[in-house]
């Protein structure tokens, strides 16, 4: 690209952004050098008035943002290499820049999911291209053929790695049926004309109306009435009236959906026998290692006249000719090569959360798998299904890869049946009304969520509640002490920011109490950053591992006492060091235990909860958090004991949903030990606080809710806050 300019004569000149002569006419403007740098400074602050406004940026001013800092990067390399530049144009061009550059930083230290946005792998949207041709083109430069004209990339196919089996069972299969199988085109989705929203970028809208709530309406799609006759549960079941309404939105020809419903109110059943009345086999089940073993007891349990097959390792124990193939996440890579070709109609894809990081393998193999079911299904219309009773972990953004999976949407636009019912809304993002209705579109396509106070009210009570615990030994006067000591190397920090900040001010670096309020952030986030490497030394991590260590004692007491008195209790903890250390207080109290962890096979994992479910000799399950906390059955208890904290309320609201779901009979108490005077305790109020965001999406309501800082950011935030006012 060139800018185009006329110097004295009259003749015009090509400027090349990486440093050609410039001849220019007089008088000379002082952006002349740099015609982009002023569109840049009017950009940026327009972002940053949104993010100062106390909303979470939009996509399509997270877009800007991107855009922003890429021209800004071109900016300064081009005038560092300039050698028509005089040495004060180029250090006056360079602070503009600059100055640019920390209006950046302060923004995202009020956002820090922007940060993802600048790193090397960050993808750049057919979008983030036409804001750059435009903003380009209005600084006056002169583009080439390939970059006024945008076209989006196609997207890269899943790496297929070396380590490809395809197990004996697939090959029977295939030799079984050696003719090959008809080419089955997909129906063609139809063709939509955008004629209102031609211009419009649309995902950004789709995702805010959901971040703006609901004036109190849930996101749920109208769903038919339930069957007067139960003719789909084996003898000795029984649907609930939501599982059944559900299943007959599937009879009724149904084809993708995100079911959110609340953790415990049997996702899995209404899944596999929605499968059952859509003839969606060959099903494929994706699933973390946790649960597998489970789903092949369900399908065995809702539908029996069905086979499963579990896919374990190298898939040596596989029937490739069962019904239903359940596969775990953790192995999905090593299957590709055949999973796609196996002719499967229907596909679920189990705690579908796991797949929010678009650019994980994991999340790339799913969608991979995903289109090539979609293109080979009959009439391109499989099953779809996304389980998940917590969609939406940080952002709302989480909601894209389910969509993608579903096939709502098509990379960064909707696909043709979702942007067929945007159309017939006669809507734009500039009318009033718009975002109401985008978000009913998106609901009909397919999201189901029910919460459990509205569809099983005669499910028990469930609460939490805080035991504060003293730490008054050695080590809890240790965690004080590295407490006061982090709050020291942050204050060390923050000083020096203000100090850079304000330097050649002239008087002392007194920042008000919204730059405060920003180098605060900022502090707090570059800690963070900095201790996710850290093998050495003290940070939050190593603190709140400490906490738990300390506190792993008193959790465990606790529990005993609760297993004495009321009977089965779950304990849940984070890290091993805590469960080895409960466990063995069990031991010396004669209680009989089991053991939830990662390290387990799905057998032995399988074979413990149904021991603590079944045998009254076993009073305590001893749990990883992260391991035990989604898809399992423990509703043989009814107290929960949570020894360690969560960083996210959507994991710890999973644990307790462990026990609090259908098929118990007694009200749930979960026990959160907490460690008084603590960051601890400071971490557990902002679990709460950070709930809001699936109530407000998903559930209708009007609460404010805080995204803009992760669990640990805020945390840090407080330790330095509390530092700064000498409370520490």
């Amino acid at each position: 690209m060139a800018y185009t300019r006329t110097d004295a004569s009259g003749s015009r000149n090509n400027l090349g952004r990486n440093g050609a002569s410039r001849n220019r006419a007089h008088p000379r403007s002082r952006d002349d050098d740099a015609p982009i740098i002023p569109i840049l400074a009017r950009k940026v602050r327009e972002v940053e008035a949104k993010a100062q406004s106390g909303t979470k940026l939009g996509p399509t001013n997270r877009t800007k943002y991107q855009v922003i800092a890429l021209l800004m990067r071109e900016e300064r390399a081009r005038v560092k290499g300039d050698k028509e530049l005089s040495d004060a144009n180029r250090a006056e061009l360079l602070k503009r820049l600059d100055g640019i550059a920390q209006i950046l930083a302060k923004t995202a230290a009020r956002d820090t999911s922007l940060i993802t946005l600048l790193e090397p792998d960050a993808g750049v949207s057919t979008v983030a291209q036409r804001f750059r041709r435009d903003w380009l083109i209005e600084s006056g430069a002169e583009l080439s053929p390939d970059e006024l004209i945008i076209t989006r990339e196609p997207e890269a196919a899943p790496v297929v790695l070396q380590n490809q089996v395809i197990p004996q069972s697939v090959k029977a299969r295939q030799l079984a049926n050696p003719f090959l199988a008809p080419d089955f085109s997909a129906a063609a989705q139809p063709i939509v004309h955008p004629r209102r929203l031609a211009n419009w970028e649309l995902l950004g809208p789709l995702f805010k109306s959901f971040e703006y709530g609901s004036g109190g309406q849930a996101a749920s799609m109208d769903m038919p009435e339930a069957p007067r006759l139960d003719r789909l549960s084996p003898n000795g079941m029984e649907l609930m009236r939501h599982q059944a309404r559900f299943i007959e939105s599937a009879r009724l020809g149904h084809r993708s959906y995100l079911l959110a419903d609340e953790p415990g109110l049997g996702k899995t059943a209404q899944s596999l026998l929605a499968a059952s009345v859509a003839n969606a086999y060959p099903l494929l089940a994706i699933v973390p290692n946790v649960v597998k073993m489970n789903w092949a007891r369900e399908v065995e349990l809702w539908t029996p006249n069905r086979r499963a097959t579990v896919i374990h390792g190298d898939g040596d124990t596989l029937d490739a000719f069962a019904d239903v193939v359940v596969v775990n996440y953790d192995v999905l890579d090593r299957h590709l090569a055949w999973l796609g070709t196996l002719g499967f109609k229907g596909m679920v894809v189990d705690e579908a959360h796991f797949i929010k990081n678009l650019s994980s393998q994991r999340s790339k193999h799913v969608l991979s798998l995903a289109e090539q079911i979609r293109r080979r299904t009959p009439g391109g219309n499989p099953l779809l299904m996304a389980l998940t009773g917590t969609p939406l972990i940080n952002d709302v953004d989480d909601f894209r890869a389910i969509w993608q999976f579903l096939g709502w949407i098509d990379g960064d636009k909707p696909a043709p049946a979702l942007l067929k019912r945007l159309e017939e809304t006669g809507l734009n993002p500039a009318d009033v009304g718009f975002y109401k209705e985008a978000r009913a579109a998106v609901i009909d396509m397919g999201i189901v969520r029910r919460r459990k106070v509205d569809v099983a009210a005669d499910l028990p009570a469930k609460r939490i509640a805080d035991l504060p615990v003293e730490l008054d030994d050695d080590l809890g006067r240790s965690i004080r002490q590295a407490e006061r000591e982090l709050g020291a190397r942050l204050v060390t920090r923050y000083q020096a920011l203000v100090a850079a900040r304000h330097a050649g001010s002239g008087g002392p670096a007194v920042p008000d109490e919204d730059q405060r309020d920003a180098y605060i952030r900022a502090v707090a986030h570059a800690e963070l950053e900095d201790s996710k490497g850290q093998t050495t030394g003290e940070n939050v991590f190593t603190m709140v591992r400490k906490i738990g260590q300390a506190k792993a004692g008193l959790a465990a007491d606790y529990a005993a006492q609760l297993a004495r008195s009321v009977g089965k209790v779950v304990f849940f903890a984070k890290h091993i060091d805590v469960m080895d250390t409960a466990e063995e207080i069990f031991a010396k109290r004669d209680l009989r235990t089991v053991s939830l962890r990662g390290d387990q096979s799905a057998l032995a994992r399988q074979a413990a909860i149904d021991s603590f479910n079944n045998d009254p000799d076993v009073a305590i399950a001893v749990c990883s958090l992260t391991a035990a906390g989604v898809g399992v059955n423990l509703q043989a208890a009814s107290n929960v004991v949570l020894a360690e904290l969560s960083w996210t309320a959507a994991e710890q609201t999973q644990a307790i949903d462990r026990v609090h779901r259908i098929g118990q009979d007694e009200p749930v108490t979960a026990w959160r030990i907490i460690a008084a005077h603590t960051i601890d305790a400071r971490i557990a109020d902002l679990i709460g606080s950070k709930q809001g965001l699936a109530a407000r999406a998903l559930d209708g309501s009007q609460e404010e809710y805080s995204a803009a800082d992760s669990v640990q950011a805020s945390a840090l935030i407080y330790v330095l806050t509390q530092a700064l006012d000498g409370k520490l």
